[in-house]
């Protein structure tokens, strides 16, 4: 073994037992990665990273087979130990001191009863010999080293006090508590709006100066990888099909699936011209004015309203038949919560929305029916808007039986079908449940439920942020032949500014409830007119 390097992976081999056998997870692994070295690991959803994070953290679920390979990993106390050898007791030991994980999730990994101080300092308790007073301070000073305002509040608060940016903060605190050698972060920004990211990359960039120690940063972004990383591992299907330098990868990629992961990524983040469908004196299909949403954040004691949210703070929108506008704007900014007060998913406090000539808010709910037909939303977490005791096709065929379309079961089962086979997906899929599909096929269902009922508008509400760029590549080339085969107009909301200038005509920026710019897509991006636009600009990854 070479003392350089600080992890090796020899021939890692993984299965899964299935009804049909096993599923290899893992086909054969192999890479090392010298001291002080940010690698990063990309590739389709499904492709093996996160399961190569757990096997070097011991985290394997149950039903996993470690068939063959070795993991080597140089301790800083205890020199070089094969991992895969190790007793629970000792991983025990091992993870926190010398490898942290920072995971995709933090709302998930964090304990939602803890206090967020008092489990950064359970991590500081359990390696080091020192009293809680004397942990405690080190979790402020942990606080303060990545940028978290007020450690004393922090330290207070519980995981849901605190914005998705903050609880990576946390978790990554927690990770460096006891100074590993080894960072492990599972796609740590992708759910993370732009200026989030920016500063949680930001923030790796910084540590990795003064920590000193060695990251492995899995991510399905190619512009973060590219950013943070020195060397970059491609993996497809359980293999490892590319290893190198950034600059090889990204500048002369050998193999093919690597070449087509950053034609794709290209793709989608090259500007893109888009002819308007706007004519001159079009009307609108959709005109919002002096839209507001406003939520009760506490009450007093007899019950009322104490302090209020104004998400959705005096909104003028106007959407024309045809178009794509795109919605942006940070995490609570209120782009959500506009495409659901549209829809009335959430009642709106005052304001209009005419959709065809009728003010939709003034209906009464029995008129809804009608409308609904014609508005469509696809969410953004296909899985947990599709029923999991329920087959798709049955999910598709619904939606018409409520609405009364087709005349029979048999007319409706053959839409549906029709349907599969427009998103791309097989008849046979029809009796299949939403647990036997990939993320990306499960999001072609929400579009095939959505378009079941023929609707005119569909609120796209960040229906690809789940997404890995290959498949979001295809979602997004498939939403567009649909616009134009079926003359839909769409209200793409997302944080993701490269997919949204991928696929819009126009952009309405989102702050605090308020629509700060409008305005053609290549206006906005090429000069933007507000300093929060500029922000956002200058936030996404080169």
């Amino acid at each position: 073994m070479q003392t350089s390097n600080l992890l090796t992976i020899n021939d890692l081999r993984i299965s899964f037992p299935s009804e049909n056998g096993k599923v290899d997870a893992l086909s054969g692994i192999s890479f090392s990665m010298k001291k002080g070295e940010t690698l990063g690991i990309v590739g389709e959803s499904g492709s093996g990273k996160s399961m190569t994070a757990l096997a070097i953290m011991g985290l394997l679920p149950a039903a996993a087979n470690l068939e063959s390979g070795s993991i080597f990993f140089e301790t800083k106390k205890a020199g070089g130990i094969e991992l895969t050898s190790l007793q629970a007791t000792d991983y025990q030991r091992l993870r926190g001191s010398e490898i942290g994980m920072v995971f995709q999730e933090p709302m998930t990994s964090l304990n939602p009863v803890f206090r967020c101080g008092e489990q950064v300092a359970e991590a500081i308790l359990l390696h080091q010999k020192i009293g809680e007073d004397e942990a405690k301070q080190q979790v402020l000073a942990l606080f303060e080293k990545v940028k978290l305002p007020d450690p004393q509040r922090i330290w207070r608060s519980f995981p849901h006090q605190l914005s998705g940016g903050q609880r990576q903060r946390v978790m990554i605190a927690m990770a460096l508590s006891c100074n590993p050698s080894l960072l492990i972060a599972d796609e740590p920004t992708s759910a993370l709006d732009v200026t989030v990211q920016r500063s949680i990359l930001d923030l790796l960039a910084e540590l990795k100066q003064t920590w000193g120690g060695s990251t492995i940063f899995i991510s399905h972004d190619l512009a973060v990888v590219k950013e943070v990383a020195d060397n970059v591992l491609v993996m497809k299907n359980g293999e490892v099909v590319e290893h190198g330098s950034v600059a090889q990868i990204f500048q002369n990629p050998q193999h093919p699936y690597t070449q087509v992961l950053l034609e794709n990524f290209k793709k989608r983040t090259a500007p893109s011209i888009h002819q308007s469908p706007i004519t001159k004196h079009q009307s609108p299909i959709l005109s919002i004015q002096n839209l507001k949403t406003v939520f009760t954040s506490t009450r007093n004691f007899f019950g009322k309203a104490k302090t209020q949210v104004h998400a959705v703070d005096d909104v003028n929108l106007e959407i024309y038949e045809g178009e794509t506008l795109g919605l942006v704007g940070e995490s609570g900014s209120g782009k959500t919560t506009l495409g659901r007060s549209i829809l009335k998913l959430i009642s709106p406090n005052s304001g209009e929305v005419i959709f065809q000539g009728k003010n939709l808010l003034q209906q009464a709910d029995n008129q809804w029916f009608s409308t609904r037909k014609d508005l469509q939303i696809i969410f953004q977490d296909p899985y947990s808007s599709l029923n999991p005791r329920q087959p798709i096709g049955m999910a598709l065929t619904e939606p018409m039986e409520v609405h009364h379309l087709f005349s029979n079961e048999k007319k409706r089962r053959e839409k549906a079908v029709e349907l599969l086979e427009t998103v791309g997906l097989e008849a046979g899929h029809f009796w299949r449940f939403p647990s036997e599909f990939s993320g990306g096929q499960r999001q072609r269902i929400c579009i095939a439920r959505a378009l079941a009922l023929e609707p005119k508008l569909i609120v796209c509400d960040e229906c690809l942020s789940a997404l890995d760029v290959t498949v979001q590549s295809q979602i997004l080339d498939l939403l567009q032949v649909l616009q134009s085969e079926r003359g839909l107009t769409y209200l793409f909301i997302s944080h993701d500014l490269n997919v949204v200038r991928q696929i819009s005509d126009r952009i309405a920026v989102m702050k605090n409830g308020k629509i700060v710019e409008i305005g053609p897509a290549a206006e906005v991006f090429q000069n933007p007119c507000s300093e929060y636009t500029r922000q956002l600009l200058d936030a996404i990854p080169s």
